[in-house]
């Protein structure tokens, strides 16, 4: 398929729908383009439901606890979102300790499902995975970022949380100059972490799937689609995938520690 579509592009209402939000919203600046895109969000909106799906399926698995007390002793859809979820759990208590990754793991675990299944998303021929779209990957990092201070203030209350932001305590002589410029470094650091929160994601799974279909596109046009070349390429986007979905739950959860934290945890 022609760069940018997929089998999204052939549903009969997805050029409506493209000019009515671009009405309703204006030209994408993200992707230089007078209208804006929707295939991502539709993508994106498919992965969604499909997670909802998975959720009434794994609920009602859970609730018959007779028969999920040992492993299955397979590989199973069921096992492997418990997977998902138990080392989106373990990250998150190693780094902010076991109540507060409880606490934070429908935030953490729902990012780790939508960003793993997204990404996998452009594994499927003639799908684009919606996470190598900006929009989609700054959005889910702005979340992560008011989530970030909003728990920081509500941990510290509002002036002592921000009071942070000016470096540690020192003499005043010393403070009049530096506590300006370390608010200055902080605020810049901060701001700029949703940014390249969305930015690597984006960018990552934008040349992994230009690569994956570089490569698969190639061997096809030489009728050489049963060799195991593209096989490799397949191993290496799966793990991309998964490497992606752990660099950004990981730095999620960092931030969200760093913010809760408290002076003599530091």
């Amino acid at each position: 398929m022609p760069h940018g579509e997929s089998w999204f592009s052939f549903l009969p209402f997805l050029e409506s729908l493209s000019h009515w939000v671009s009405e309703m919203f204006g030209p994408s600046y993200m992707e230089h383009n007078p209208h804006l895109g929707v295939q991502h969000v539709v993508a994106y909106a498919t992965v969604v439901f499909f997670l909802i799906g998975v959720g009434f399926y794994v609920s009602r698995k859970l609730k018959n606890t007779e028969d999920n007390i040992l492993p299955e002793g397979k590989v199973t859809f069921y096992g492997f979102i418990e997977t998902i979820v138990g080392a989106t759990y373990k990250l998150s208590a190693d780094l902010m300790g076991a109540k507060p990754a409880a606490y934070f793991l429908p935030l953490i675990g729902a990012c780790a499902l939508v960003i793993w299944f997204s990404n996998a998303f452009g594994l499927i021929p003639g799908f684009l995975p919606p996470t190598d779209n900006l929009n989609t990957t700054f959005a889910m990092a702005i979340v992560i970022f008011f989530v970030t201070h909003w728990y920081g203030v509500k941990e510290h209350g509002f002036v002592k949380y921000f009071s942070h932001f000016f470096g540690p305590k020192v003499p005043w002589w010393i403070a009049w100059f530096i506590a300006p410029l370390m608010f200055v470094i902080e605020m810049i650091s901060h701001v700029v972490r949703p940014i390249t929160l969305g930015i690597r994601l984006m960018a990552n799974m934008t040349a992994d799937h230009m690569v994956l279909g570089i490569f698969v596109g190639l061997f096809a046009a030489m009728g050489l689609v049963w060799l195991p070349v593209p096989v490799v390429f397949y191993m290496m986007g799966v793990l991309v995938v998964t490497v992606q979905t752990l660099v950004f739950c990981l730095l999620s959860v960092i931030y969200i520690t760093l913010a809760i934290a408290h002076d003599e945890e530091h």
